[in-house]
């Protein structure tokens, strides 16, 4: 939300402010007592405290800085500046005081002088990696495309100079080499496919039901690993069908569920290895920077031993692998699915627990 849509508002009753509800972001309504006069849901959210409760309160106690407050009110009132961001503490009853970053905006009204919009640091902190891992993703993605195309060429001709190569041979001797060649190049061909295989596919959309696509996924695994691992079924039934690609998602979510199983070899031989499926209804759900009413909220959680520090942020990158023999495509190709499908995925992981996080919009 920017200044000029919050000077917009003009006074009027609390029900006229309605449309703030539909904002991810906290907003309070500043009255010219510095009391607040209104806020959305998702402060009420951000706040852990009823709309009834709050409204009436002295701003500057809610947000910990009672003189700051009053400030900023004095200064709306006499137009002194547009908007204004600064770091305060959101003061919650039990809880330890939380820095929050405001954005404090003149509202052109006798009223209502001030609009102030309420986010978490660690929350604007998140939102920005996620806008970087997607500039970097794209920007790999396409650089491995470019590289894909590049080597294809070239190998098929390295390929085919093998195997005429071997036909003039006479010994069996001499022909493992060319055989060599030739496994290599078909070896890395296969790699080549699988980098271009998103970009090759057409995307067939219909209605589907993601619960179809996690027993898909289910008895796979079940199929691939029959003893020491269980997989914990954990669905809302109340998640409504939506349109998709069902082949890619059960691509993308195969890829990270056999990607937890491969992290639980010890576990699974110790015959305790659990992966549970979650699915869940988010609703005003933020997804690069588009609010969504509604979104499926899909979740793959393990007990192994977590993803090492130094490739958390990496995880996703193109060829960036923490098992041997791994070729680091699996989770590329996933999120890849994930966000045609203008979604996205995270990760969460520490020593007994890793959570990968799907949503997608639902609405």
């Amino acid at each position: 939300m920017n200044a000029a849509e919050l000077r917009s508002l003009a006074p009027a009753p609390q029900y006229e402010y309605g449309g703030l509800d539909l904002l991810s972001t906290a907003v309070l309504l500043v009255d010219c007592a510095g009391r607040i006069a209104h806020v959305n849901q998702s402060a009420e959210l951000l706040f852990d405290t009823s709309r009834k409760t709050l409204i009436g309160q002295l701003a500057g106690r809610v947000l910990g800085d009672d003189a700051e407050m009053q400030h900023l009110v004095t200064d709306a009132q006499a137009n002194a500046f547009g908007q204004r961001d600064q770091i305060m503490e959101l003061r919650r009853i039990g809880r330890d005081p939380m820095p929050v970053r405001v954005a404090a905006t003149v509202q052109f009204g006798e009223t209502i002088p001030l609009v102030l919009e309420v986010t978490e640091i660690e929350q604007q902190l998140k939102v920005d990696r996620e806008e970087r891992r997607i500039g970097l993703t794209s920007a790999n993605r396409e650089l491995l495309r470019n590289l894909a195309h590049e080597i294809k060429n070239p190998l098929g001709g390295v390929r085919g100079a093998a195997q005429l190569l071997e036909a003039e041979l006479a010994s069996n001797e001499q022909r493992e080499y060319t055989q060599v060649i030739i496994a290599e190049a078909d070896r890395l061909q296969a790699l080549v496919d699988r980098l271009l295989m998103p970009h090759r596919s057409p995307r067939v959309v219909s209605e589907m039901n993601i619960h179809e696509v996690c027993e898909r996924v289910r008895l796979i695994m079940v199929s691939e690993f029959p003893r020491g691992l269980s997989i914990t079924r954990d669905y809302d039934a109340s998640v409504p069908e939506f349109r998709g690609d069902k082949e890619q998602l059960i691509q993308a979510l195969l890829n990270v569920v056999r990607n937890a199983a491969q992290a639980l070899d010890e576990r699974i031989a110790g015959g305790d290895a659990e992966i549970v499926l979650r699915t869940r209804v988010a609703r005003q759900v933020t997804i690069a920077r588009a609010l969504h009413r509604l979104a499926l909220d899909l979740s793959v959680i393990d007990n192994g031993p977590g993803i090492a520090d130094e490739l958390k942020d990496r995880i996703f990158f193109p060829l960036v692998s923490g098992r041997d023999g791994g070729n680091g495509l699996g989770l590329t190709l996933a999120q890849t699915f994930i966000q045609q499908h203008d979604g996205m995925i995270e990760v969460d992981s520490r020593p007994g627990r890793t959570h990968f996080r799907i949503l997608l919009p639902l609405s």
